[in-house]
């Protein structure tokens, strides 16, 4: 199963380890820490050309984790992981 997460970006649902409502969750001060020390990793790619509502943390096969921030919701990203299906739009 894959999860499209906006623009032509889709990523292996496995690899997901959580969606994450970029406002509620940048209220803690870590999760602002750990959001800035990976975009200067180089390990954010942002998928959204608009104003980003989310981001979801990933681990790929070798072990390489990745944040994607994604101007779809964290509610309407899970809906998308529950109906299992392939999206494109």
């Amino acid at each position: 199963m894959y999860l499209h997460l906006g623009q032509s970006m889709v990523i292996p649902f496995r690899d997901v380890i959580g969606i994450f409502d970029l406002d509620n969750a940048s209220y803690s001060h870590l999760t602002r820490t750990f959001l800035r020390k990976a975009e200067e990793e180089g390990r954010v790619v942002n998928v959204s050309e608009e104003l980003p509502k989310s981001f979801v943390l990933c681990r790929n096969d070798a072990g390489v984790i990745r944040v994607y921030i994604s101007q779809l919701s964290s509610a309407t990203l899970l809906k998308r992981a529950e109906a299992d299906v392939f999206e494109t739009n």
